[in-house]
């Protein structure tokens, strides 16, 4: 396991107000020692957690170009067909993704190939299992393509993700399961596939991003 460059001023910034808040529970509270306790207990589990969100598990990867991986590690939240209407702008085969504040949050490309289009838009911050949170959130759209497919990814942002990343652009060639971007606390992924694709997940099922595969071609 790593930690994700993403973190790093993060956890530096945690790292600094544990040890203040450290030093003031010492030298004011140490002659009360539940209370002294229940502070550096609080507070070193807040640090941790932050540590710990923007971990990054060694893996061994699910790879094949008959394989479409997951991009994000969560739980399916949305089977169903709907129309997309961004960038294909006719019916497609929509799986969203839900990550929680306890998953993964890098966002790995499910296919190697190469990017297509990429769009960041602004918006609202509704809950990520909202209905209107593909349309109206923070987002990011990114294509992907190689000879046998084409899929659109958005990364939405949630109630508590306010900064999404990516680090791809337009015409940029991305292998499969390699980064393409990050969320930070809690959020959601949603993959477009064409019509007709038959999914190997259900509604509900924990996926972990670059291992479980999502779809055959």
């Amino acid at each position: 396991m790593y930690i994700h460059r993403e973190g790093y001023i993060h956890i530096l910034i945690a790292t600094i107000l544990w040890a203040g808040i450290s030093w003031l529970n010492f030298h004011f509270l140490y002659s009360i020692p539940v209370l002294y306790w229940l502070i550096q207990i609080v507070f070193f589990a807040l640090w941790f957690w932050v540590l710990w969100f923007f971990r990054i598990p060694v893996r061994k990867f699910s790879e094949g170009e008959n394989l479409i991986v997951a991009p994000a590690d969560g739980k399916v939240v949305v089977i169903e067909e709907t129309t997309e209407t961004e960038y294909f702008k006719d019916k497609r085969l929509q799986v969203s993704i839900f990550m929680s504040p306890l998953n993964v949050h890098v966002n790995r490309s499910p296919i190697a190939g190469k990017i297509d289009y990429v769009k960041y838009h602004p918006g609202k911050y509704l809950v990520a299992w909202h209905p209107k949170s593909s349309t109206e959130n923070e987002r990011t759209t990114v294509v992907v393509s190689n000879n046998n497919i084409t899929l659109l990814m958005r990364q939405i942002a949630g109630a508590m993700a306010r900064r999404i990343k990516y680090y791809v652009k337009d015409g940029d060639a991305i292998g499969q399961n390699a980064e393409f971007g990050f969320i930070r606390f809690g959020s959601r992924v949603d993959v477009y596939f064409p019509v007709g694709t038959k999914i190997d997940v259900k509604i509900g099922e924990a996926v972990k991003g670059g291992q479980t595969i999502l779809a055959r071609i």
